[in-house]
């Protein structure tokens, strides 16, 4: 089971997050992507745009922070937190 922790934090308090299991046989990519995708659903987010720095975060720590410059549309919040907790 895939399962994707998505964290909203404000001024170093976690404001709201949720947890998405995927049990799917698709890549790993491809759970990531879908999985954020229901974490942006749930929060009512626009999909971020993943940042060089977000690739290079999330490929060596599972884990990577959206801010400001990672969304089209005004945010109310200082970052979006995504971190891997259980892939197999």
């Amino acid at each position: 089971m895939f399962r994707l922790w998505g964290k909203i934090w404000k001024d170093n308090r976690m404001l709201r997050d949720t947890v998405i299991e995927d049990g799917s046989d698709d890549t790993r990519t491809h759970k990531i992507f879908h999985a954020l995708d229901e974490i942006c659903h749930v929060f009512d987010l626009g999909k971020p745009i993943w940042l060089d720095v977000n690739i290079a975060d999330f490929k060596r720590h599972s884990r990577a922070r959206f801010y400001q410059d990672s969304f089209i549309e005004e945010i109310e919040f200082d970052y979006l937190e995504i971190q891997v907790l259980e892939e197999g």
